[in-house]
């Protein structure tokens, strides 16, 4: 999968089966959604591109008004695996800043979809919006795609009964640690991946040596103590109990990281790529008077762990969920 971070420079654009959005999460929605681009994009023998933004465009505007950032479900390595998954053969990441957050909606048309990335098929979602405030929409994408010479196709919600398959719902199910919700939505475990990076050592001080990945991001969707299983070591999954958070009990830089301490494993696989795949919540993060209290405290979030896998022997052995 070719990915551009901008549009395509002029010598690498070729006419394509286009759809836009954010993807954060890629549940069983989007899925829908690039499974039909894949397939009409094979009918018309056109790559099948999908045009996203960085930062989110909430993210863009929170920080403009001195708000909060939204959270995000998934870090930019994790969305791009999913979408490879998908087939999708290209992805451009426009930088969201203030000049395209300014641009008029016929502007984002002839600038983005048609001179940039040479669509000659757009399917976009029942709720797409897009071009300065918004006010871009499907009406104006049909009044433009004759001129603009593509196809243009939209989306109907995919829905779980009666509940809109959607990122905001995905986002309460990890908030509130329903991972039966999570995996429903998603048609797969919730996971996060990255390299394997140097800490304070302080998990080993502790007696709980732990494997840190960094969050790329303020808020992830997800905060607390979790029990997991790590993929991309010793070619099996291994047990573990986790802490995603900013560590309130010894650190005050505010910055998420996920920390995993895996049971009766003890060597150093620095810069390691590996998969942390969550399994259930124990608890909220909290602080503590000291480090014996931490440590005391570890050491029954490790047994609870260590309970669940014996309760739950097969939990990750389910095939995740076809869309």
């Amino acid at each position: 999968m070719e990915v551009f971070r901008r549009l395509p420079p002029p010598a690498d654009r070729r006419p394509c089966a286009l759809t836009i959005g954010n993807f954060d999460g890629v549940h069983r929605g989007h899925q829908v959604m690039l499974a039909a681009l894949r397939a009409r994009a094979d009918e018309l023998g056109l790559p099948a591109c999908v045009l996203t933004f960085e930062p989110h465009p909430r993210e863009f505007f929170a920080a403009q008004r001195a708000q909060a950032a939204p959270a995000r479900i998934l870090t930019e390595r994790d969305k791009l695996d999913a979408l490879a998954r998908h087939r999708i053969d290209r992805v451009c990441i426009a930088h969201f800043n203030d000049s395209l957050a300014a641009l008029p909606a016929d502007r984002f048309i002839s600038e983005m979809i048609v001179a940039g990335l040479q669509a000659r098929y757009l399917l976009v979602g029942d709720d797409f919006r897009f071009g300065a405030r918004r006010v871009g929409d499907f009406e104006l994408l049909s009044a433009s795609a004759t001129a603009g010479g593509f196809e243009l196709a939209r989306m109907p919600s995919v829905c779980e009964g009666t509940d809109r398959i959607s990122s905001s719902a995905v986002r309460a199910a990890l908030a509130s640690g329903d991972f039966d919700r999570v995996r429903t939505l998603l048609g797969r475990r919730y996971s996060i991946s990255g390299h394997v990076i140097h800490g304070r050592q302080l998990g080993r001080d502790l007696g709980f040596p732990t494997l840190n990945l960094r969050i790329p991001f303020e808020r992830p969707a997800l905060s607390g103590i979790f029990v997991v299983e790590v993929e991309g070591l010793d070619g099996r999954a291994l047990p573990g109990v986790a802490n995603l958070g900013t560590r309130p009990a010894v650190e005050r830089d505010g910055r998420p990281l996920l920390e995993v301490h895996l049971f009766d494993f003890d060597r150093e696989v620095y810069g390691e790529l590996v998969r942390v795949v969550f399994l259930a919540k124990l608890r909220e993060e909290t602080n503590f008077s000291g480090l014996d209290a931490l440590r005391q405290q570890i050491g029954r979030d490790t047994q609870a762990a260590r309970a669940f896998f014996e309760q739950n022997p097969e939990s990750g052995a389910a095939p995740d969920r076809p869309v």
